[in-house]
């Protein structure tokens, strides 16, 4: 069986495939989830599902736009905002093009260029205000625990929360004439860009949590509560902090509001924007700033100490 592509005003044959959503799935897992962990396949699995249950269960040519747009209606009506809908596509459009590149499919994608104008924006997240970030890391200190290490730890080096969760041991120099970490790809925990690789100079509470969590770690994780070679259990991590932190913080924030809170502390003290790019793993905004072997940590941590005093 044979559909029509047209291009150009020429017809041409594009022949049917019997490969269903599922086995398009399974193909895009075994070649862009090695080594991504867990989170990455139930994102997945989840985004596909979604297909499945709104648009059901095909063969892979026989989406349509039509079913682009249902699953995009049928997401604003579950209440998903217009980023969470985008995210989804992405990896809808992903699997799609995996499958068919692999299969040797002649075909436009259907979940490509589709317009969310229509979805809900949602709520801006906001970072959480430096007389709360304060309290925190006090309470921190009195508490003196795994969990409030690795919150005290995030809370001045603006990381995310499963690259603070997922550092080995052999990532903290505590001892080094300038302390800090090392963020690096792990078995057990994926790094989100290619950006993210980079060295965060220690201070403030982050060096005391650091210095806690390395001399009490009784193996090789930082963190062994949220780490093994099996995964990094970030989400697990996430509702345990989230849910102790939610009395002292300004209503609607959330550990990963560090990372706002972060980057407003460095711009108040002037910190030049590739510098605060570099130290919280955001990618560059321009190629210039690519070229070079980037910041010593001497001129981060003079940024990130002035951050502190303000």
């Amino acid at each position: 069986m044979v559909a029509c592509n047209r291009t150009h005003g020429v017809e041409r044959p594009v022949k049917k495939s019997s490969i269903t959503i599922e086995d398009a799935l399974s193909e895009y897992l075994r070649h862009k989830g090695q080594g991504k962990g867990d989170r990455f396949k139930r994102y997945a699995d989840r985004s596909v599902g979604y297909l499945v249950k709104f648009a059901g269960r095909k063969g892979l040519t026989d989406y349509t736009r039509a079913d682009a747009n249902t699953l995009r209606d049928a997401l604003i009506d579950r209440g998903l905002v217009a980023s969470s809908i985008k995210r989804n596509f992405e990896v809808v459009r992903a699997v799609f093009n995996v499958a068919a590149n692999e299969r040797g499919l002649d075909i436009t994608n259907p979940f490509s260029q589709v317009i969310f104008t229509a979805a809900p924006k949602g709520h801006k997240r906001l970072p959480i205000p430096l007389g709360d970030i304060l309290k925190v890391q006090r309470l921190c200190y009195e508490k003196d625990d795994d969990i409030r290490w690795l919150i005290a730890l995030l809370s001045d080096t603006g990381m995310r929360l499963a690259e603070g969760a997922g550092l080995a041991k052999e990532d903290v120099f505590i001892n080094a004439e300038i302390p800090f970490v090392r963020i690096c790809e792990r078995p057990w925990r994926p790094l989100k860009t290619t950006s993210s690789e980079r060295e965060v100079p220690l201070v403030g509470a982050a060096l005391w949590a650091a210095q806690r969590a390395y001399e009490q770690s009784p193996d090789e994780f930082l963190f062994p509560r949220y780490c093994s070679h099996k995964g990094c259990k970030a989400d697990h991590a996430s509702n345990a902090l989230n849910k102790w932190m939610r009395p002292s913080v300004l209503r609607g924030c959330v550990i990963h509001s560090f990372r706002h809170s972060f980057r407003d502390r460095l711009r108040k003290v002037e910190c030049p924007s590739e510098v605060i790019d570099n130290l919280g793993g955001w990618r560059p905004m321009s190629v210039g700033s690519r070229y070079g072997v980037g910041y010593p940590l001497a001129q981060k941590v003079k940024w990130m100490t002035l951050m502190l005093d303000e």
